[in-house]
């Protein structure tokens, strides 16, 4: 178990402090989640879009290619090579909003402590690691395995869980899971997951990407997620964490409540008054 643990802590990416997830060789050596070099190279007012990928056809895979063959350079077509030059600014990656000549990226890289030059391309000069991305993956697959989990309802012997219901904080084998969910009842809309055992409220999803919302954008006033950060329909916007929003307008209902509360006497006070000036006017 130490050893898995001290494993695990390699394949932890420095940014979010979770397992790597697409993740790219910076020029120091150290690895970056693609979305975490993303949102940290638009804090620093860069443009980002997709780094190179490994070909995705089936004769040249990473497993079949020829090691001597180099990938094939694109070059640009005259008339947008010429109308770049002219406007003198693109919009490949790296490029700052409004500069006319190009500039270099400097990513800071969160292990070494220092800034590192990714050149004019950012992030499109970075090749994804796919070694370690494969290692991340088979890790996750050890830990499933030697974790099984077990059907809380089942007789002894107990059989492995396939299905998981957040509703009922269990996890049930096919057979338990029909038995505990009843066609015709209230029970049959809950909608299986996952097997766990730690079952957390399920969380708001983005309806673009079906990823689970962890901010909030003030100028849309709307949910958004890790993908819709790194777009550039948001990239002007205020985003800031679930949380902080959230704390923010509990604080401002809080004054209101606070405000309509204390004036309350007051205003029953004029109500009886303005009552009693009807008796003595009818009178």
């Amino acid at each position: 178990q130490t050893s898995m643990k001290n494993m695990e802590r390699e394949l932890v990416c420095p940014v979010c402090k979770e397992m790597y997830k697409q993740p790219l060789a910076l020029p120091c050596t150290h690895n970056v989640c693609h979305i975490c070099a993303s949102e940290v190279l638009l804090q620093h007012g860069y443009l980002c879009c997709d780094p190179t990928s490994e070909p995705s056809s089936p004769a040249a895979t990473p497993s079949t290619r020829s090691p001597r063959l180099g990938r094939r350079a694109v070059v640009p077509k005259p008339d947008r090579l010429d109308r770049l030059l002219k406007s003198g600014f693109g919009t490949y990656p790296g490029r700052k909003r409004g500069t006319v000549h190009p500039q270099t990226v400097s990513f800071p890289c969160p292990v070494c402590q220092r800034d590192v030059d990714l050149g004019e391309r950012g992030l499109g000069s970075l090749f994804r690691n796919l070694t370690l991305e494969r290692v991340v993956e088979r890790y996750r697959q050890t830990i499933n395995i030697s974790a099984a989990i077990m059907c809380q309802f089942c007789k002894p012997p107990q059989l492995e869980a396939t299905k998981g219901c957040t509703e009922c904080k269990s996890s049930f084998c096919n057979e338990c899971f029909k038995l505990y969910h009843p066609w015709g009842t209230q029970k049959a809309q809950h909608e299986p997951t996952p097997p766990t055992l730690t079952f957390r409220p399920k969380g708001l999803l983005c309806p673009e990407h079906k990823e689970e919302v962890t901010h909030y954008c003030k100028t849309c006033q709307r949910l958004v997620c890790q993908l819709c950060r790194v777009r550039r329909t948001h990239t002007s916007h205020k985003i800031t964490p679930v949380l902080s929003a959230y704390q923010a307008l509990r604080e401002k209902l809080t004054k209101s409540l606070a405000y309509i509360l204390s004036s309350q006497d007051m205003v029953q006070t004029q109500i009886a008054e303005l009552e009693e000036t009807v008796k003595h006017t009818e009178v």
